[in-house]
């Protein structure tokens, strides 16, 4: 038993006066799995118990019922069975089948790439028991090798329902991406959206990792993971394993194609279309092997489970004996036995030969001598060294860049937390430098769209509210951006480009293209189009002498000189039609006095040419044409009658 285990409260205690907690098994972000007794059945079980600081949590609380209850809905084979679910005080738990054995990754870690009779045995058994799940209406949703387990007596299983969801509700917020990103299907990716075909994708990735040993998308962050999956399509498996038959290069292919409806439906057509595989290339999935467990006592502690073979032959009774055994036959009994003792004396020296040997082996060079990696995350290095050293490792620092941990402490280690490892062995700890800086190209100029999916995978964020505006631009093209930054402070310009950090937000200024150009038109017609806009208007009036009485002339600017935006008010500045001016009475004038009077009012005199050349002073103005008093448009002609006055 390990320092870890010795240290934890919940080994021996009694769960809800039934669950004798023995061993930990497992550990994972949400829970922790425990082997224990359940007292009243006389059988060993899994318990899962929910970490202390999730228990307050409704959500967790909610997905760890969910769990019990997506699970015990199925009944099937190779689903890991849920017997029940309980709380004792804080302690939340869920009591499931114990299946001593590995995991499929633990597995994929030992072989790297299986064999295809192994691939075929595996995949078979997973969909049959996502077959069972998908007809009752349950999308696991987490699908990864990590939830398949591979029990010791042959068993296949899938388990840990707990991001299942009914096929009904299947949405997931975009703040809330579960799952685990190397399985994620583009639609939960894009859309937030889950069926029983994003679980056909997650198998389709996991058929590819056990025929080629590795992941088909690979990256720093797993938004980079994440856009591969939204973006490109998987790979032929025999493009890095020639030795994968064509008719399952085709199955990764149909399992991982980036729109739902072009995959199989559920885990039900896949299963159909692997068995027409298996029978063409003539290989069966390995069936499970079964073994038979005694019956325990009362006085069964239940620390030793002990399974006997599937079958046993029993020697026939011996019937009564009628006649009566001679002495040379009792001797020859006698000297049987003997010899028969010495052997099993011989038998069992050398068996505690061999077992003194194998621990010897065990605690000198084997696994018993290996020492566990302690938990480093959440320390600074200093303390993550102190851990390491004190069990006698070399400690080692590298960054690594996370928007979710504080510069300076430790995210995880290399190997990782639980790994046993010969003391002396460097484990490499990540220290956050915090968010990774990022180069922002010119956004100007992008689609909205393409300005968003390009942030994304810088890893920033984009406010759901971009501002838009009225501009020579196409509409729905940017026109402008700004950064605010994680940490607080101004935002920066980053329309151009800009250099910021993972994790920072970003505001679009977004084009709704051009205003129509309102002059000349009316002012109900120029109401009635940029009303169409969402702009509202008011009037002006002004006098003009080339447009038309009623028409605009002009629009206003808006204030502030900014660009027009939905809901603002644009002034019309709108025609009155020429300005008028009384003509004046100019008769008994002399020609140039009246001349001079009338282009002091804004008019135009003329008169008959043969009084042009008459002197001024014989010359008098009997009238004009247009009449005095009339009203007439600046630079009007008006006509002096002219007469000689004697």
């Amino acid at each position: 038993m390990t320092t870890n285990q010795q240290a934890d409260p919940l080994i021996g205690r009694l769960v809800d006066g039934r669950y004798r907690v023995r061993a930990r098994i497992a550990r994972g972000g949400m829970a922790t799995v425990y082997v224990a007794t359940d007292l009243r059945l006389e059988r060993r079980i899994a318990l899962k118990v929910m970490h202390g600081h999730l228990s307050d949590d409704s959500v967790f609380q909610s997905r760890f019922i969910q769990e019990a209850r997506a699970a015990a809905r199925l009944a099937d084979p190779h689903v890991v069975n849920v017997f029940d679910q309980g709380q004792d005080g804080e302690l939340a738990y869920l009591v499931m089948e114990y299946l001593p054995g590995i995991t499929l990754r633990e597995l994929l870690r030992e072989q790297k790439r299986l064999t295809i009779p192994q691939t075929i045995s595996i995949m078979d058994a997973i969909l049959s028991g996502l077959a069972a799940a998908h007809k009752a209406g349950i999308v696991h949703r987490d699908v990864k090798p990590e939830n398949v387990l591979l029990a010791e007596d042959g068993r296949i299983k899938i388990g840990d329902f707990g991001l299942a969801r009914a096929t009904t509700a299947n949405t997931a917020t975009g703040q809330q991406l579960l799952g685990t990103i190397a399985y994620l299907a583009p639609e939960l990716v894009t859309r937030g959206t889950a069926d029983a075909r994003s679980d056909i994708y997650a198998l389709g990735i996991m058929l590819y990792e056990m025929l080629v040993g590795e992941q088909p998308y690979k990256g720093e962050q797993p938004m980079q993971i994440a856009f591969q999956h939204a973006t490109e399509s998987v790979p032929r498996p025999s493009v890095r394993n020639p030795g994968v038959p064509e008719q399952l290069d085709e199955l990764v292919l149909w399992s991982t194609e980036k729109v739902p409806d072009e995959r199989p439906d559920d885990a039900q057509a896949m299963l159909d279309r692997l068995r027409e595989i298996e029978r063409e290339l003539g290989i069966a999935p390995t069936p499970a092997t079964t073994a038979t467990m005694p019956m325990r006592s009362q006085s069964d502690s239940g620390d030793v489970t002990t399974v006997m073979p599937a079958t046993m032959v029993l020697a026939p009774p011996t019937g009564p004996v009628s006649q009566q055994v001679d002495n040379a036959t009792v001797l020859r009994r006698r000297a049987s036995k003997r010899r028969a003792r010495g052997a099993f004396l011989l038998a069992l020296v050398l068996l505690l030969a061999v077992l003194a040997g194998g621990v010897g082996w065990w605690f000198g060079s084997g696994p018993g001598s290996l020492v566990a990696v302690p938990s480093v995350a959440g320390m600074t290095y200093e303390q993550a060294a102190d851990a390491l050293e004190e069990e006698g490792f070399v400690a080692v620092q590298a960054d690594e860049s996370s928007v979710d941990v504080e510069p300076g402490i430790a995210i995880h280690s290399d190997p990782a937390e639980g790994d046993r490892l010969d003391k002396g062995t460097e484990v490499t700890v990540f220290v956050s430098t915090g968010p990774a800086p990022r180069t922002v190209e010119a956004l100007n100029g992008k689609t909205a769209d393409e300005a968003r999916s390009y942030l994304a995978e810088l890893g920033i964020n984009v406010s759901d509210d971009d501002l838009l505006l009225y501009s020579g631009a196409e509409n729905g093209v940017v026109i402008n951006a700004s950064v605010t930054p994680r940490a607080g402070g101004d935002a920066v310009a980053c329309g151009d480009g800009c250099e910021v950090f993972e994790d920072d937000t970003a505001s679009l200024i977004v084009s709704l293209g051009g205003l129509p150009d309102v002059v000349g038109m009316t002012v109900s017609e120029a109401s009635s189009a940029l009303g169409e806009k969402q702009i509202k208007t008011s009037t002006v009036e002004e006098y003009n002498n080339d447009v038309e009485e009623g028409r605009v002339i002009r629009t206003g600017d808006r204030e502030g000189g900014e660009n027009w935006r939905p809901g603002d008010t644009m002034t019309l500045v709108v025609s009155l039609g020429p300005q008028l001016f009384e003509v004046p009475d100019v008769e008994g004038m002399t020609r140039d006095e009246a001349a001079q009077t009338l282009r002091d009012a804004g008019f135009e005199p003329t008169n008959a040419v043969l009084w042009n050349g008459a002197p001024n002073d014989i010359t008098e103005v009997s009238g004009t044409d247009p009449k005095a008093g009339s009203m007439r448009r600046a630079g009007t002609e008006i006509y002096m009658q002219i007469s000689a006055a004697f």
